[in-house]
């Protein structure tokens, strides 16, 4: 119970109570002619820099709470990047041990700061060879890391419903309080949890609200043909979070997509968004001539941009990824 009580004040008191409360700010200049009002919900300024904070901190209180997490008990989740800093942060601020299972795809700055709190990395070099994706390996590794371990716990943010209430919890009530009933809302999907939570929140408020989830081409979660370089938008399995009915429709991005939409609302609005948030944005474009005058939209931007400062913001690396045609596009419409 002491423990219990210190792990309580710790996440009451420091830094981890400056999580959630983020800005709803209105985007004038992202798409001028637009009759509809639009607004942002800047999840970058959550303390550890993206929307994961609020499930991260969610899922370990609850588990606090429940006794499944101790002041020896080592943490351990497979991650893309954002999770991973969240929980590395938290579990800093708690004095626990925290084990990240990564793979390949996850960006050499995201384990930068991943060690800078001082977790650990464990690398995951193989796909699965049943499905060719990395995330089934990753997971098989983390239960492999729990066994070995004994006193360890895993959130697992793809199944864990305290990652949706979070969202439904803090997220929309935020919204709610700042706009009230919204026409449309426009969220990423990986985990699912930021839109299952949404969603709950919607339907549980009656609101007419129409959800869209913006997909990752090469994701399985929606369908849909590519492949995907981008961390933190689509998966390669359909995590258990997700339900039929989630969003009343979808889009589906390409990572060309995704540095085409972070640029525009750098230039345009000068804030600077990571990879995911890029595609809601190209996500928003296309639906803007479904909706009435004068309509009230939020997109909610996951995180920061300056991690993807070698990749969407790189003119080498969409030269590199996508050809020079590609580059000079990219250029042209901004």
């Amino acid at each position: 119970m002491a423990s219990s009580n210190r792990f309580q004040l710790e996440t009451e008191t420091g830094v981890l109570r400056l999580i959630g409360g983020t800005p709803l700010v209105p985007l004038r200049r992202l798409y001028p002619d637009a009759r509809v009002n639009i607004y942002a919900k800047l999840e970058m300024y959550n303390p550890g820099g993206s929307a994961k904070d609020r499930p991260a901190l969610r899922m370990m209180k609850e588990a606090i709470a429940t006794g499944q997490v101790g002041p020896n008990t080592t943490i351990v989740e497979s991650s893309s990047g954002n999770m991973a800093i969240s929980l590395s942060m938290i579990c800093g601020v708690l004095g626990l041990r925290f084990i990240c299972v990564v793979d390949p795809r996850t960006a050499e700055t995201n384990l930068r700061i991943i060690r800078s709190y001082g977790a650990q990395i464990d690398f995951v070099s193989e796909p699965d060879p049943a499905t060719g994706e990395f995330l089934p390996a990753r997971i098989a590794r983390v239960n492999q890391l729990v066994n070995q371990i004994g006193d360890a716990y895993w959130p697992n943010q793809y199944g864990n419903e305290f990652n949706a209430a979070a969202h439904r919890d803090t997220t929309m009530p935020e919204i709610a309080e700042a706009i009230g009933e919204i026409d449309m809302l426009l969220v990423g999907v990986s985990s699912c949890g930021s839109i299952r939570g949404c969603a709950d929140y919607v339907h549980g408020q009656g609101w007419r609200t129409s959800v869209i989830g913006v997909d990752a081409a090469g994701s399985v979660i929606f369908g849909g043909p590519g492949s995907r370089r981008l961390p933190g938008l689509g998966a390669g399995i359909v995590p258990p979070l997700f339900k039929t009915g989630l969003a009343d429709s979808h889009e589906t991005v390409s990572d060309l997509d995704c540095a085409i939409g972070c640029r525009r609302l750098l230039r345009r609005e000068s804030i600077m968004v990571g990879g995911s948030a890029g595609g809601v944005i190209m996500a928003l474009e296309r639906r803007l001539d479904q909706l009435p005058d004068g309509a009230n939209v939020v997109v909610i931007l996951a995180d920061r941009g300056d991690r993807y400062l070698d990749t969407v913001y790189s003119d080498d690396w969409v030269r590199n990824c996508f050809g020079e045609e590609a580059a000079v596009r990219l250029a042209a419409e901004l």
